[in-house]
């Protein structure tokens, strides 16, 4: 290969780099984006138990000042109390799904039997996060809490290998009354 060759190979693979060094930088680098808020907060000044030898400066208002910036929102605005029948649309799935997985669980044993039970008591949680009507969010918490409590009933029996009929039995019960609470 000649020395022409050589140094034609070497601007090449330059020119590749840059090109692809310029890529990324457009790719990575955000534009227009809104700024964190984490990042613009200003640090709350502390009172100190030390004296300090020099007086801190106090603000005086000045003409001058532009005027400060509105505090960004940083918390969720507060949830809306959902109605009966929108919140029974929210959990009918995972209702339904609970019950056809306790009649699932009748015919299984072991490692799958194990399997469906998490599979229902994450599913339970998916239902205690949910935020219920306040004209039923305290019998649906403390349902939603047994119905959590019987699962995890459930599982401990299917993890010592012992007879799950009654256990099952207790979350399906259970589970009814949940259903009963959303008018399902």
């Amino acid at each position: 290969m000649s020395n022409r060759g050589r140094i034609g190979l070497i601007v090449g693979l330059i020119v590749a780099a840059f090109v692809i060094a310029g890529v990324l930088l457009f790719l990575l680098i955000p534009r227009g984006a809104a700024p964190d808020p984490a990042a613009s907060r200003t640090p709350i000044p502390t009172e100190s138990p030390m004296a300090t030898s020099t007086p801190s400066p106090t603000a005086s208002p000045s003409s001058t000042e532009e005027p400060a910036e509105p505090p960004v929102q940083t918390e969720a605005p507060p949830a809306v109390d959902p109605s009966v029948e929108t919140f029974r649309g929210q959990v009918s799935g995972w209702l339904g799904d609970a019950g056809r997985g306790l009649e699932l669980l009748a015919g299984l044993s072991g490692q799958d039997a194990a399997s469906v039970a998490l599979t229902l008591e994450e599913d339970a949680q998916r239902l205690s996060d949910v935020q219920a009507p306040s004209s039923i969010a305290a019998p649906w918490r403390d349902g939603v809490g047994s119905y959590a409590q019987s699962l995890a009933d459930l599982r401990s029996a299917i993890d010592r290998g012992a007879d799950t009929a009654a256990a099952r039995s207790t979350a399906q019960s259970a589970l009814q009354n949940v259903r009963a609470i959303v008018g399902l």
